[in-house]
């Protein structure tokens, strides 16, 4: 009989309030949660299937029980990169990896990954899309984040978005992102906005397959790939066209690919933001290793939850704590 015993759960933890970007509402973060037991020691680890890559959690999760003999007979994490593809269910698998290697020698996987601890991170909070005046509104009531994430809409409104957010907050530090949703002509516009406004970086403006069409554009303001980025081989293809990337587990497929991203894009020249999906604190605090040197960090999903997990990532303001041991790591 294998020591190991892998568990997999599909777990859903209602938004306080519903949360909109350009392609989807969400009144939910559906995550899908895996346990590896071993002995004494176990390691969890969470994902959050995107539709935008064509994953549920039922999909997702037959992904990781397909595996689940192969980990139970001792797969490890490196191993784990050349049999299952980035995505969600090789995020889950192993971020449970590292957790247990860390509760299984006793030493942080900070430690294992080398990485110094910060005291604190400060993240984003995003703006939920809605009306011009409701932003404003929304972004008034968030006085105590200093660093504001805009959420843009392509739908002829996104200049005025802009100009209201920073009438509103206007120390704050401001970014926006586009979710795919922009055009050619509006992305000019959006960016001639966001230079008189002084906003930092525009994520992802166009869809993915229109990269091209970045060629040779002036960027007056910092752009950067969210959906065109998964894995450390887009950076070579990106360089140039933008930025900054986004990194984000779900779609590296694991902390172990995202830190090979974070070195990669670095080496090219470029900034790095850390972000994530609709998540718990669980799903966030592996990306707490790359959010320590990112440039932008954007790690706000649990804020938005009715309740999270016990124990959390605790949040004062942006100032969110590293993840207790306990947790995860």
């Amino acid at each position: 009989m294998p020591r190991r015993r892998v568990q997999i759960a599909i777990e859903s933890f209602p938004l306080a309030t519903p949360f909109r970007i350009s392609r989807a509402l969400r009144t939910a973060a559906d995550v899908v949660t895996v346990t590896i037991h071993d002995g004494a020691a176990a390691g969890r680890g969470e994902c959050r299937p995107t539709e935008r890559y064509g994953e549920t959690c039922r999909s997702v999760r037959d992904q990781i029980a397909g595996l689940a003999g192969r980990i139970e007979a001792g797969l490890d994490r490196h191993e784990l990169q050349n049999v299952i593809a980035p995505g969600a269910a090789r995020n889950a698998v192993d971020c449970a990896l590292w957790d247990l290697e860390a509760k299984s020698s006793l030493v942080s996987a900070w430690d294992i990954a080398g990485r110094a601890r910060p005291l604190a991170v400060e993240t984003a909070y995003s703006l939920s899309l809605d009306a011009p005046a409701r932003m404003a509104e929304q972004a008034g009531r968030a006085r105590r984040y200093r660093l504001i994430k805009i959420k843009l809409g392509g739908d002829g409104l996104d200049v005025e978005r802009i100009a209201v957010v920073r009438a509103e907050r206007a120390t704050a530090r401001l970014i926006c992102d586009a979710n795919e949703a922009l055009s050619p002509e509006t992305l000019v516009e959006v960016l001639d906005a966001a230079a008189r406004h002084g906003l930092e970086a525009i994520e992802q403006p166009l869809p993915a397959e229109d990269d091209h069409l970045l060629d040779g554009l002036d960027r007056p303001v910092i752009l950067c790939a969210d959906e065109s980025c998964r894995t450390s081989e887009d950076v070579a293809r990106l360089a140039g066209r933008y930025d900054m990337v986004n990194i984000k587990l779900d779609k590296s497929g694991g902390l172990t690919e995202a830190l090979k991203l974070d070195a990669t894009a670095r080496a090219a020249g470029m900034k790095v933001m850390v972000g994530c999906m609709f998540s718990t604190s669980l799903g966030i605090a592996p990306a707490q290793l790359i959010a320590a040197t990112a440039d932008i960090v954007d790690l706000d999903a649990p804020i938005f939850l009715a309740a999270d997990r016990d124990p959390a990532i605790s949040f004062d303001g942006g100032s969110m704590s590293l993840a207790p041991r306990e947790l995860w790591g």
